[in-house]
């Protein structure tokens, strides 16, 4: 049964019920003009107990997928392999799909927009990049490609948590990190949220909606806030900064994209210092409308059901993604080809060389931590990996990119380092 007008009932087979699949179900409980009812609830562990009717749930996935009265299928389970599996049989049974599993959408995107099209079948997934902010829907309908200067946000509350309470309660990184999974805004194995692997799966969505740019996601430069030290935060404060992991893309003037995800100094001027605890933000710049600030919360069952409930409702007016950067413009492509302004805070001088600078602006050392700050060629970052070495951090300035041409005004601001000082 497909979904022909705003009378027809969603029938909706779910699979998972965590926190957002149970948050989705109190919600549909509530939001009675939706016109929506979940049918069947598709789950791994039977004999966990649930705050919903027993009857309602299965282990046998084909009931959902096979059931010709079930019209769309919620995706909302943590395996990326067995999500790509329900979605690509759900939609070449000709059913809506929403899903908010931003992993398996990041790296089988080209896969999926060709299903959709194949099948004529939507599929949307606003809660993988954002949780409760619509940016996708935003970036689709409402920023031409030319017009995109850029995009840069805090996409991953659990980390953003973490660095909230390392800078304003004082406590350390593994407290902090206990606290976040203790509150559910962190998996009990939170590899994905610290590493920066879940900020750039949302990244490398983000940008085909942005810029028509298809990329696997672990092609992008990342780094998470797993390799920050204390002595980044005491930095920071002394210079007048936070800390936040940023995502961000950044059209440069020879019309390609810089992209990349990496801890970041913000401060008081940046919309971004604003933005505390499990909350995402996330920055869009248009070089006709400026700025615009897009605040709300990045983790937990409600605000993540909310997106789903979205997705639900746009399914009533037909809505798919159009995807119209892909289709209707030459898409961008990334670029390597410009520079950053970094800082690297490591133990020993020797973990990072210092012919790996273009120039180095300024250095302090004290008997536990060393900090260099200066300008790098981002193929240093992409074409190697001596800057994810135990031991090393890596911090970005505010406005970090610098076009190549542009480096030349620095030059009075270098300040010299001899071999010796390496030594």
């Amino acid at each position: 049964m497909s979904i022909q007008d705003q009378k027809t009932k969603l029938n909706i087979g779910l699979f998972g019920f965590g926190v957002v699949g149970e948050g989705l179900y109190k919600v549909l409980e509530q939001t009675p003009t939706l016109n929506a009812q979940i049918k069947k609830v598709c789950i791994k562990h039977p004999e966990k107990t649930r705050n919903a009717p027993h009857e309602l749930f299965t282990t046998d996935a084909s009931l959902l997928l096979n059931d010709n009265s079930i019209n769309v299928i919620v995706e909302l389970i943590d395996d990326a392999d067995a999500a790509y599996h329900i979605v690509t049989n759900a939609l070449m049974h000709g059913k809506a799909v929403v899903s908010a599993n931003k992993k398996m959408i990041a790296e089988h995107i080209e896969e999926l927009i060709a299903l959709q099209i194949e099948y004529n079948v939507p599929f949307l997934y606003e809660a993988a990049c954002c949780a409760s902010i619509p940016v996708i829907r935003n970036l689709e309908e409402y920023y031409d490609n030319d017009l995109l200067q850029g995009i840069s946000g805090i996409v991953n509350g659990s980390t953003n948590y973490i660095l909230t309470k390392i800078f304003e309660e004082k406590i350390s990184f593994e407290k902090a990190l206990l606290q976040a999974q203790e509150a559910g805004f962190a998996e009990s194995n939170p590899a994905l949220d610290i590493e920066g692997t879940d900020a750039v799966n949302k990244l490398s969505i983000l940008l085909t909606h942005a810029y028509g740019i298809i990329t696997p996601p672990l092609a992008l430069v990342h780094t998470g806030i797993n390799t920050l030290h204390e002595a980044d935060a005491v930095f920071a404060k002394e210079k007048g900064y936070e800390i936040k992991l940023v995502a961000q893309a950044h059209k440069l003037k020879n019309g390609k994209i810089a992209a990349f995800v990496a801890p970041q100094f913000v401060n008081d001027s940046s919309q971004l210092s604003t933005v505390k605890n499990e909350y995402n933000g996330v920055i869009i710049e248009s070089s006709l409308a400026d700025k615009q600030f897009f605040y709300g919360k990045g983790a937990g069952g409600f605000p993540t059901a909310s997106a789903v409930l979205s997705d639900l409702s746009a399914l009533r007016y037909n809505y798919r993604y159009e995807y119209k950067k892909l289709k209707y413009q030459i898409p961008s492509a990334l670029n390597s080809d410009f520079y950053l302004k970094v800082c690297f805070s490591f133990k020993s001088l020797t973990q990072v060389p210092h012919k790996r600078f273009s120039r180095i602006l300024e250095w302090s050392s004290n008997e536990t931590r060393c900090h260099i700050t200066g300008i790098i060629h981002f193929s240093e970052l992409a074409n190697s990996n001596w800057w994810k070495q135990p031991g090393i951090s890596f911090i970005l300035y505010p406005d970090s990119i610098i076009d190549d041409f542009e480096l030349t005004t620095l030059k009075n601001q270098s300040v010299y380092l001899s071999e010796e000082v390496f030594a």
